[in-house]
């Protein structure tokens, strides 16, 4: 099954879900358990803590769980667990689930926002109202937390971005982004793992590959992880780069022990 990292609770306190979720079927091998219509990061660890009781309960018959924003899938086997005893046995692990704070992994990921690599970055700045070392620094300064994964292998969707960036997608999108492209979209922030076509504003970039066949694991963050981006300068970014090209560059996480640690 798919292991997922907790993290801990936006805030200081252990949060009950105060509404059932809904268990949804999605074709014969999946069920879907929804917990709210809205996106936030309390809805998020709830998902995310659910994952980590499946997980834990080991059952005989479930392949894999996926988190998204508000929901999480459960791909099954149902010649080994029809879908009435998985529905019952899922309604058993989230009696009294809460959203408590536990330790997760924290990133710092260098980020550079030189112009050449932001391509969006003056856009940004004059659509937001703000200069471009507020735009930088506003980025820079918050901590993310990591809602799932999906588009693109490793491409992570982030949140929450600050208010004052929050801008719409590009009416034209490009045919080509760069791997490492720091983006910004509504209220989510992102980076891509591999080159391809994305309609993202795109304000600077990162020498860190986030998807790397090379590694066990090719997708560097999972559902739930923290993540800060630490400013670089364009020569340390392209020295960075050189060494990703040759897979020496190595970003290790900090665990997360203490409530709250990844916010301040």
């Amino acid at each position: 099954m798919n292991r997922t990292a907790v993290p801990q609770s936006v805030s200081t306190t252990s949060k009950t879900m105060t509404s059932a979720p809904r268990f949804l079927p999605s074709g014969d091998t999946a069920l879907v358990v929804e917990f709210s219509d809205t996106i936030d990061r309390h809805v998020s660890v709830l998902v995310l803590a659910l994952a980590q009781r499946i997980d834990d309960a080991a059952l005989d018959g479930v392949i894999e769980t996926v988190p998204t924003f508000r929901s999480l899938m459960v791909h099954y086997d149902p010649l080994r667990l029809p879908h009435a005893q998985l529905k019952a046995r899922l309604a058993q692990l989230v009696e009294g689930l809460s959203a408590s704070d536990a330790a997760g992994r924290l990133w710092h990921i260098p980020a550079c926002y030189d112009p050449s690599l932001g391509p969006d970055l003056s856009d940004v700045a004059e659509r937001t109202g703000l200069s471009v070392a507020d735009v930088i620094a506003m980025h820079s300064a918050e901590t993310y937390h990591v809602y799932m994964v999906g588009f693109l292998p490793g491409f992570p969707y982030m949140g929450d971005l600050p208010a004052k960036l929050a801008l719409p997608r590009r009416e034209n999108p490009r045919i080509k982004v760069p791997r490492g492209s720091l983006a910004i979209a509504m209220t989510m922030a992102a980076v891509y793992p591999l080159e391809s076509p994305g309609g993202w504003p795109l304000h600077g970039r990162t020498p860190v590959w986030l998807g790397d066949l090379r590694r066990a694991s090719p997708a560097l963050f999972t559902p739930g992880d923290k993540v800060k981006f630490e400013p670089i300068s364009l020569s340390e970014f392209e020295a960075l780069s050189a060494r990703a090209e040759a897979g020496t560059l190595t970003i290790e996480p900090r665990e997360i022990a203490d409530t709250g640690a990844a916010d301040r």
